[in-house]
């Protein structure tokens, strides 16, 4: 406040005196200047003292600055609802694949892998018709095949030839991969067989049955996501 009323004093010196006002308004200061004998002046907001010239001055009270109000927080942006993240599962290997495989009479198994089983079969299982060379001892007994010319051997037009005479070949089963839910769901029915055998078979057999029990495990944690 003091310094308030100094700045409006030295401001009033300034601008020189005006002729002082009738009445103080609410919101006015009267300042007073006073000049003594000497010339040296003074400015007060009370009446001269006795033998002092005086000027009076009326002017509007100084008033304090509206307080500055803090500014207003920014607003926190909401974070939007957390998404729950996808599954994800990892593998430790890939997951191997399961085949099933079937043999030329229909019975169905399980493997490993597509070999099908590979085996050599005379040609007779494959539904060729079959005879044997007769011999020179007249014996029908087992031998390499004769020419088809031979004299021992029947004309051409008398059989449908070809004629297996003691060959063969290789065959396989015809195997299909399964997709990875039909896989686990038949290890689990394996592991299931296990355990109703378990309770009724033979010491030795239970070690070969706890043997593949692990492996089925092992492999359902791996490839199927648990038990």
């Amino acid at each position: 406040m003091k310094l308030a009323f100094t700045l409006v004093a030295l401001a009033w010196l300034g601008a020189g005196f005006a002729a002082p006002m009738a009445a103080a308004q609410s919101d006015e200061v009267r300042i007073y200047r006073c000049t003594d004998s000497a010339g040296k002046q003074t400015l007060r907001d009370t009446p001269c003292l006795k033998g002092q010239q005086q000027q009076v001055r009326d002017m509007l009270k100084p008033k304090d600055a509206p307080p500055v109000k803090p500014p207003k927080p920014a607003p926190v942006p909401v974070p939007a609802a957390l998404q729950p993240a996808a599954t994800q599962v990892v593998y430790l290997v890939p997951p191997r694949p399961m085949f099933e495989c079937a043999t030329p009479d229909g019975n169905r198994y399980t493997s490993d892998d597509n070999a099908g089983n590979p085996r050599w079969v005379p040609f007779w299982t494959l539904g060729y018709p079959a005879m044997r060379p007769i011999t020179s001892l007249g014996s029908n007994i087992g031998g390499a095949p004769p020419r088809p010319d031979h004299p021992t051997l029947p004309p051409r037009g008398d059989i449908n030839w070809p004629v297996a005479l003691g060959g063969g070949q290789w065959i396989r089963d015809e195997c299909a991969m399964l997709p990875p839910a039909e896989a686990c769901a038949r290890l689990r029915d394996r592991r299931k067989q296990i355990g109703t055998r378990f309770f009724n078979a033979m010491p030795s057999e239970r070690d070969v049955l706890r043997v593949e029990e692990r492996g089925i495990n092992a492999r359902l944690d791996n490839d199927c996501g648990g038990h």
